[in-house]
């Protein structure tokens, strides 16, 4: 990992001594899409995942991770939060609300700490991949410890 600039999302995971992997790739700014992450190291979109942010109708912000190849539902999402309606954020807002920009949006070490919901899918899989916070580095880790450092909700958020 010599070459990889370590981001806040690895600092914090450094800090509590969660074991995770740093994982470059290239990427391009108009295809942004998840599963060019999952063809790049040759795992299954199903271990590759998404952060998505959005606000509630009270302007409660919520973020919320699924696979690459899932579409987020706001109404079982807005189930899952427990509050009437969800819906995204703008994307010129992201940069303001979590300190990362879109491609490179990570569960791990937004400005706030807001509550985070993790799909159901999660329980299936050995190892997720997140955005490290940046464009072109994932982290690899276990699932238990992304749930547990996020302190993530599992439950169904796709269609």
């Amino acid at each position: 990992m010599s070459g990889i600039k370590k981001t806040n999302a690895m600092r914090m995971l450094d800090k509590e001594n969660i074991p995770y992997e740093a994982m470059e790739y290239d990427y391009d700014e108009n295809d942004l899409d998840g599963h060019h992450v999952a063809e790049f190291f040759g795992i299954p979109y199903e271990e590759v995942f998404k952060t998505l942010t959005a606000v509630t109708e009270t302007g409660e912000y919520l973020v919320f991770c699924l696979s690459v190849d899932d579409e987020l539902d706001l109404k079982k999402a807005a189930v899952l939060a427990g509050v009437k309606r969800v819906e995204l954020i703008h994307v010129k807002d992201l940069l303001k609300v979590t300190g990362y920009i879109r491609g490179g949006c990570s569960p791990i070490g937004m400005k706030k700490r807001y509550r985070t919901f993790i799909d159901e899918m999660v329980e299936l899989i050995d190892v997720i991949h997140v955005s490290a916070g940046q464009r072109g580095i994932q982290l690899k880790l276990s699932p238990e410890d992304l749930i547990s450092f996020t302190g993530a909700q599992v439950g169904p958020i796709t269609m």
